[in-house]
Order: structure tokens, then sequence, then C-alpha cells
């Protein structure tokens, strides 16, 4: 299944109650589907999977296969620091109908370069769907070497890599690794367009929950080599992009798809709501840009 363009990183709605929505998340792949994504991400940082019980991420999977019902590729994360949980939830997911797992690098306990070769490895020998590997060291506390990245762009079930270090040289280090079987996506709204014009094929974007239409069109331009058009919406979107991570994600775009009307509920702890200095900040300049993302 082709994975490219705009690709969303889904919120995960609660009820007042804290319970997952399922009406809700309905509703919003549905939106996803119908708006020019080019694919979900489920269970992923911006879907607070963190803090999910087992049980929620297996309804959620068997509940979003269902719904999507292949209109999208669907990726779904089941990255972990323990590889065997790892393992197991990779080839789970995967027998339940995810298109592609993202797996995260080991956070907290660290790794060694030969155990984060190893770690992936495991990960892709037991999945059954293509696997994303995920690069944030912002998160995570580590970075995966180039030379590790060399070694497991052979694997014939590792799709590619988002790269979500905001670090452009390595991306450029990156890049030339890529071929027709190892392939890279931003993890970074604010540089799709230079991501994009050293070879990704495309963003896992935090900002396509509220301006799907225009994150597609985006990189839609990039992808025709229209870098000029292209960097005229990057720029256009921004501050609001900026805004989206006035506060540590995903707490500022839940809070502007709630002011939007989208009704994805609150957070689990330790996520908290944004001061109200930040908040009017942000949907401010969503006030100012609403004609062009919608």
């Amino acid at each position: 299944m082709e994975l490219r363009g705009s690709i969303v990183a889904l919120v995960t709605p609660f009820k007042e109650n804290g319970d997952v929505d399922f009406d809700k998340l309905g509703e919003l792949l549905d939106y996803h589907c119908d708006n020019n994504s080019g694919g979900i991400v489920i269970l992923g940082t911006t879907g607070e999977s963190s803090t999910l019980t087992f049980e929620e991420e297996e309804k959620m999977v068997e509940f979003s296969v269902k719904r999507v019902n292949k209109r999208v590729p669907l990726i779904v994360g089941s990255g972990s620091n323990e590889t065997e949980k790892a393992v197991r939830m990779s080839k789970k997911y995967s027998m339940l109908g995810a298109d592609f797992v993202l797996v995260i690098t080991p956070y907290y306990n660290k790794t060694n370069e030969s155990g984060l070769i190893k770690h992936f490895t495991m990960v892709a020998d037991a999945s059954i769907c293509p696997v994303i590997m995920y690069n944030v060291p912002s998160r995570t506390g580590m970075s995966m070497s180039i030379h590790a990245l060399e070694v497991l762009s052979n694997h014939p079930n590792i799709w590619g890599i988002k790269e979500a270090s905001g670090n452009m040289s390595y991306a450029a280090k990156v890049s030339r690794l890529l071929s027709k079987d190892f392939h890279m996506l931003s993890g970074n709204d604010d540089i799709i367009v230079p991501m994009m014009s050293i070879g990704a094929e495309g963003v896992i974007s935090v900002l396509a929950n509220i301006a799907p239409k225009q994150t597609a069109k985006l990189c839609a331009l990039c992808l025709d080599e229209k870098y000029k058009e292209a960097n005229k919406i990057q720029m256009d979107l921004l501050p609001l992009i900026n805004n989206l991570f006035i506060e540590v994600n995903p707490i500022p775009v839940k809070e502007a798809m709630n002011y939007l009307g989208y009704g994805v509920g609150g957070y689990r702890a330790p996520l908290d709501y944004l001061t109200e200095s930040d908040r009017k900040t942000l949907c401010a300049e969503i006030d100012r840009v609403k004609e062009l993302i919608f």
C-alpha cells in the first residue's frame, strides 16, 4: 500500500468520564478519509498512547481497521522501551489489520547501537505489516545513528523512518540512505517543505488534525516539486504550527480542535489544560487563519 503525502497523527478523543469516545473516533476517521489525508496514525504520541491500557489500544485498533476499511493506510503505534512488548504489540496489531506499525526508539532505558539494531530487527521479523521506525530524541533522549539506520534500511520489512529530530543536517544524512525500499517521512510540521525537498515523501502531521486539506495540498505541491508554491503555504501556516506547540503536544491541538467544534474532550494525566493566556494566543491565531484552513 502506497504511503505518502499528509498523514494525520490523530488525537484520541475522550468522554467527560475519561473513557475513549469511540463515536467521536469514528467521526474523526471518516473526516480524514474524506478530506485528502494520505494516511492516519493512531496510538501515536499525539494519541496519548502512553496513557492507554492494552485493552483500550486493542479495541481502538479493531475499531479503526473496520471503520477505515482500507480507504487510506492505517498506521498503528506499537513501540515500547521493552523489546518483547514492542514485538508482541507489533505482531498483534498487524494481525488485526494495521497497514503499517510505527515503532519508537527505546526510551528511558536507552540502548547502545547494537541493541538498537536488534530491537528493530526483532520487531520487523515479528510484524506481518511493514515497520516505520520513529526517531524523536526530544521524547526519548536518544537518536538513531546513521550506521544503525544503514543496517536496518536493508531489512525487507522495514519501510522507512519517521524523522522527527528537527535536525536538517541529520535528516540530510538519512536522505542518502533513501531508495525504492527505504523511505522517510517528516515528523515536524514546521519543516515539511525542507524535509520533502531532500527526499521525505510526506509528513506525519499534528497540523493535519485541523487543516487536513491544506497540509495535503502542501505535500502534493512538494511531491510535484513545486517548492515555491508549497513554501507559501508553509509560511502562511507557520505561526499556527508554532502555536500548536506552545505547550507539549497534544495539549494545544486538542484545545484547537475543541475551539473549532470537534469535541474531542480533554486529556489523561499527567497532561493538563492550557493556561488562559496560552489559550487566548492559540485561539487568536486560529481566528486569523480560519479562512485558510477551511
